[in-house]
């Protein structure tokens, strides 16, 4: 289930912000300007896509796979060349036991979805306190993939 929410800015205010704000770190806030995508989920998702593309990946976001016989999913990140699916999981989107349930089918559905060979979950905590240990499961993941 995908919440619809205005805009709480847009980037022209953001870039512009930037422009009379403080200099430190006005490089890296420029760069992840650029990489801002309406299509995210949520925070914990956009601060994932930076963090990974701050790695040196460049997974596509929000990709529409369909399972057999399935209806059309999406997947938060996909290395498509692997095969590899990454997720990320916000505690407050699994608030009831309805909604962690169609979770889990939804992570099933995934698993049988032709381009998606393997699949990686991480939290909102892992993206926002581990990062490094979240990018280097995607970095094991993908040489795992690529070697087999």
């Amino acid at each position: 289930m995908t919440v619809k929410r205005p805009a709480l800015t847009h980037t022209a205010a953001v870039a512009a912000a930037l422009e009379s704000g403080p200099r430190r770190g006005l490089r890296t806030a420029r760069a992840w300007l650029a990489l801002a995508d309406r299509k995210s989920g949520s925070p914990p998702e956009t601060l994932a896509r930076l963090r990974i593309h701050d790695a040196g990946l460049h997974p596509e976001s929000q990709v529409g796979v369909r399972p057999l016989g399935g209806r059309r999913r999406s997947v938060d990140f996909l290395f498509r060349a692997e095969g590899l699916a990454v997720e990320i999981e916000g505690y407050t989107y699994h608030g009831t036991r309805a909604a962690h349930q169609r979770d889990v089918a939804r992570f099933n559905e995934l698993a049988g979805c032709e381009p998606i060979r393997r699949i990686l979950r991480f939290t909102a905590v892992d993206v926002y306190r581990r990062p490094a240990s979240m990018i280097a499961e995607i970095h094991k993941a993908l040489a795992s993939l690529a070697d087999g």
